[in-house]
């Protein structure tokens, strides 16, 4: 209903609760631990309830009385300020939490609902994490999260709200679900129609992906030419995060976009982890993390599902390494890999196959 956001009200998060700090009680110390406190770290924020099954650690009396640990009440709401910034549960047991983590206590119940403020407050991850600061581990202020906007709407509205969020999700889980079954189903089906490439078990003509496939990678502008929002005179540049989110939608200049994609060509992710992720589905300009796979003989969707192969992607995966820690693909152990060629009429076939499993993901 959007009369009920646009007519609502809203308040400072610092408005509705107090804030309490963390802390870790030291390890020298044995008396801290054995006790019967649960305590947390952000690892253990998943977004709904948390009790003492997801405790890290449990920690005594003595380390609530001696170190920077507090008892953080039950059906208070935690959210992570470092390691884990924006990330939020609600504590149905009195439990502890490390410095990583701040409480929200003192909501008033008949005022808020706690799980429509954890809503709230995920939907705003991305300023969160947007405003952390720090030269080794970011993190955010109590300041920061005090000056968050939250619509006041009336506390039944609010619980409403908050069961269509989780229904939501709940019917995005299993479509997403769905989607992955069809993906092992055309994956399943390739190998039935081709075998293996390492095997050839159909005794196709063999030959190797450099034969098949041209790489195009791309290219971008230096990072001061990014622009936020669509003009005529720019065009969308594709990173590989584009392909799960809309969230980082980055532009630039027309005359400085050098490398194009359109939706249904095959792209690959160049550096991971994972590595090698085979993707389509935007139009735009790609960046360097990014390459363009295209067809030198074949069908496009026979090679699109070659590439997607487990054993593939298992084979590059060992071998990826890059300076930083960050992998990437062996480009000459790709080019070189075993590509055994079926009859053109049995690709496609395959293609065939692979519009009708199309539609059922459409549909």
């Amino acid at each position: 209903n959007s009369d009920l956001w646009d007519k609502c009200m809203y308040v400072r998060l610092g408005e509705i609760c107090d804030f309490q700090s963390g802390g870790t009680p030291s390890k020298n110390n044995q008396k801290f631990f054995g006790g019967d406190i649960p305590w947390i770290t952000t690892v253990a924020l998943n977004g709904s309830g948390i009790d003492g099954s997801d405790a890290v650690n449990w920690i005594t009396e003595d380390a609530i009385k001696q170190s920077a640990a507090k008892i953080v009440p039950a059906n208070s709401i935690m959210i992570g300020t470092r390691v884990g910034v924006g990330k939020v549960a609600i504590n149905l047991v009195d439990m502890s939490t490390s410095q990583d983590v701040v409480s929200l206590i003192g909501i008033d119940g008949t005022r808020w609902c706690k799980e429509y403020l954890c809503k709230c407050l995920t939907g705003k991850s991305q300023y969160l994490n947007s405003q952390a600061r720090g030269a080794t581990i970011k993190g955010i202020k109590i300041d920061t999260l005090a000056n968050l906007k939250i619509p006041e709407i009336p506390i039944e509205k609010q619980y409403e709200v908050s069961r269509i969020i989780d229904k939501t999700r709940i019917i995005i889980e299993q479509r997403k679900q769905e989607l992955t079954n069809l993906d092992e189903l055309m994956k399943a089906r390739f190998v039935e129609m081709f075998g293996t490439p390492y095997r050839n078990e159909k005794g196709f003509p063999m030959m190797t992906v450099d034969d098949i496939v041209e790489f195009i990678g791309g290219a971008q502008p230096d990072k001061k030419y990014f622009e936020y929002e669509a003009t005529e005179d720019n065009i969308r540049l594709i990173q590989i995060r584009d392909y799960k989110t809309d969230n980082y939608v980055t532009y630039i200049p027309k005359s400085m976009a050098k490398r194009f994609c359109d939706v249904d060509d095959i792209m690959i992710g160049r550096y991971g982890p994972p590595i090698f992720q085979i993707l389509k589905g935007i139009k735009g300009s790609y960046n360097v993390a990014l390459m363009k796979a295209i067809p030198k003989a074949g069908n496009k969707e026979f090679i699109r599902y070659f590439l997607k192969q487990d054993c593939l992607f298992q084979y590059l995966d060992g071998l990826s390494q890059r300076t930083a820690g960050q992998s990437g693909i062996e480009m000459s152990a790709l080019k070189t890999y075993p590509f055994p060629y079926p009859p053109i009429e049995l690709q496609e076939e395959f293609e065939k196959f692979a519009k009708q499993v199309d539609k059922s993901k459409v549909a």
